[in-house]
This record gives C-alpha cells, structure tokens and sequence, in this order.
C-alpha cells in the first residue's frame, strides 16, 4: 500500500515562476500604470518623451556604453533578433551557435530563409555548448548568451576576439537584468522586457554598436525588406541609420501601456541596486534553488557543467532510475505530471520544461523572484515528485 505524502506547510507567495512572461517585479499593482500617455499618439510630445525616457533608463540599468544605440522594435525579441539578421548579414561568412531551440530558429532564418551560403552551424545537445574554440573572428557570429529552453549559457565572452573583423548578434533575451554582458564584444543585442523583468508582451529591444551601424550604413541586403526590419534611409549623402528609431520614434505603433510598464519595472531596477543588485538577486536565486539540488537524489541540472548553468532559466532533469528506466514518452509524461500537479496546488504555475527540449523541469529564477518564494518552492516540487512516483507504483 502506497501512502499519500503529506502537502508542505507553506506555498510560495507568488507562485509565477514561468520563463516567459516572467513574474512582474514584487509589489507591483496596477496603479503602477496610471501615468500611461494613452489615448495619445505615440509620435506626440508626451509619448514620444516616455519612449525616450525608456530608452535612456535601459542605458543607465543595463550600463549600454553611450556609443550604442538603443531602439524600440516591434515583434518582441523575435522581432529585433530578425531585424538583425535581415538586415546586417550578407557581406561575410556566418556562424551559428545552437545549443536550444531560439538558436536552432536562427539556424533556419539564415540557412532557409535568408539561403546564405557560407554559414558554418555550431551545434550542441541540450545541456551543453558547442566547441566555441571553433568561432572564428572573420565571420559574423549569430548566438544566444543565454539558452532559456536549455538553462546553458555563455560563462563569458572571452572566445570572442577583441580585433574581430566580423560582428557579433547576442540574442540575450533572457540574460539582460541578470547576467552581465561583455559590451565592448558584442555589436548588436536583443531582448524583451518581458522576460527579466515582468514586462508586458510584444515589444523588443534592439542594441547597436558602431561597427553595427557602420554595416547597416554600408551593406545593402540582395533580398526584399520588409517595413518593420527597415533601419536605414537614403540621404544626399547616401544610405544612413534612421537615427528617430533610436530616440524613441519607434517604426510601428507600441502600446504606452506596455511602456510604462517597462518604465514601472526600470525603476525599481534601480531602487534594487540598479545592475549588479539585479544580478544578486537571480544569483541568489538560483544558489537556493542549486542547494536544493545538490542533496536532492532524483534530481539533477540539465546543464552539465556548473560554469555553463543559467541563473535564471534553470533547467531541470528527473534522474531516479525509476523514471530514467521508462520509455521516452513516459518520461515526458512523468514530467508532465510533476508540472501538473504543482500548478493545481498553487504551488508552481508554469514550469514543465519547453515543448523541444529533454523532458524536465523549467523554473525561472530572474531578479523579480523572490529568493524566499524558491526556497519555499523545493518542499514542493520533492512532494510533487513523491506523488507523482506513488501514482507511478499504483499504475
């Protein structure tokens, strides 16, 4: 006879632990929102200066040198990541890095749609990097700094060469606000401000450097581009950077509800600590969550190694023989199951692994979790994990 283990005491306070939209920052009501410029044009004084000032407040969190420019773009990170490519690839040889799905989605934006030639896919299995000894400093390197469907990241940037002649795109979705980016290496960055910190959906965020407009304004794409991937304008004096994309005079309409949101979120970015207050805070995140994992059996990081495991979407695999015995399929199930049962107690709402990787656990441990809310989290998931296995006996 299989016994029924008995609930944990306490649930977490905030239950949302999912990778994407991220839980919003703590205390945050919607009241926040009530200086929103709506039924405004953006292109009018008042939402125009909310989207400057959004600008000008990721420059000062995220500590972006004064030489890039940041832009606004529709399409959340997909949208700035396409952008990039659509627009800056073409002169030289490529390379990918693939170690998770949104990287495997490059992958096929420039081999299938784009139909480069010259483009060499570094490639990994699910929980580790590729060779990145093999990047090489004549190519463009497209990559992401943080796998969110892995929990793999980059450890740093030092395999990116300082005299570079090709440039990099970072697609750091879920790496801004939590991990810090090697700025002088990277010449175009992405994210969206729902992943780290809460935002609300939609928007994306497009970060170049001078080498990058230096691209943009000397390479013209062979294939057609479309209205929203358009950054550049023709002039007396020849093809220059739309420099309005960059000072809030974004390409389509975006929502100021959205924008103050983002807005509401930056500065409690700052009240925190600003940059390294937010790295703090997902690095102890994820230290609660890895002590846990340390002296608990059936579980174990889908990363393999510690230097490579993300601090925010971390990524878990179930490693009792019981389960590991199973078929592929029932594995999945199991840990379907675990996500199932926890969303049902309130406990954990949105944590079952990505649709395209390894069967898991995924649980998002950005700077607007609270660390309390993790470690009130771990009873929780090891009574998931009993429960689930006693149905797995009965069954």
């Amino acid at each position: 006879m299989t016994t029924t283990p008995a609930t944990p005491g306490v649930r977490p306070a905030r239950p949302e632990f999912s990778s994407g939209p991220c839980a919003k920052r703590p205390g945050w009501t919607p009241e926040n929102l009530k200086g929103a410029v709506l039924g405004r044009s953006h292109r009018g004084k008042p939402g125009k200066a909310a989207l400057k000032r959004a600008i000008a407040e990721t420059r000062a969190v995220l500590e972006v040198p004064d030489s890039h420019l940041i832009g606004i773009v529709p399409g959340s990170d997909t949208g700035a990541v396409e952008m990039a490519l659509w627009s800056l690839l073409g002169p030289r040889p490529v390379q990918l890095l693939a170690f998770e799905s949104f990287g495997k989605d490059w992958v096929t934006d420039v081999t299938k749609q784009l139909r480069l030639r010259d483009v060499q896919v570094l490639d990994a299995p699910y929980g580790e990097l590729p060779d990145l000894k093999k990047v090489r400093p004549d190519a463009d390197l497209v990559f992401t700094w943080n796998g969110t469907t892995s929990g793999v990241r980059v450890p740093n940037a030092d395999f990116i060469a300082a005299d570079r002649t090709g440039l990099t795109i970072c697609d750091a979705t879920s790496a801004a606000f939590a991990q810090t980016l090697d700025w002088a290496k990277l010449d175009v960055v992405t994210f969206s401000w729902q992943k780290a910190l809460g935002g609300e959906a939609a928007h994306g965020v497009l970060i170049l450097s001078p080498r990058a407009v230096e691209r943009l304004e000397s390479h013209t794409p062979a294939w057609p581009m479309p209205k929203l991937f358009r950054m550049t304008k023709k002039t007396d004096s020849g093809t220059k950077i739309n420099a309005e994309i960059f000072e809030g005079a974004t390409i389509n309409t975006p929502s100021m509800l959205c924008v103050e949101d983002y807005l509401d979120a930056l500065a409690w970015s700052k009240s925190v600590g600003g940059l390294k207050g937010l790295n703090a805070r997902a690095d102890a995140n994820f230290a609660a969550l890895a002590a846990w994992v340390e002296k608990t059996p059936w579980v174990d990081f889908l990363a393999a190694e510690p230097a490579t495991r993300s601090n925010t979407s971390v990524c878990l695999k179930v490693v009792d023989p019981k389960v590991a015995a199973l078929p592929a399929d029932a594995q999945a199930d199991f840990a379907k199951k675990l996500a199932s049962v926890l969303e049902k107690e309130g406990a954990a709402y949105d944590i079952g692994g990505y649709r395209d990787a390894p069967p898991g656990l995924r649980i998002w441990c950005g700077c607007t979790i609270e660390t309390a809310d993790v470690e009130a989290l771990t009873p929780w998931l090891d009574w998931a994990f009993a429960t689930v296995s006693a149905d797995l006996v009965t069954g």
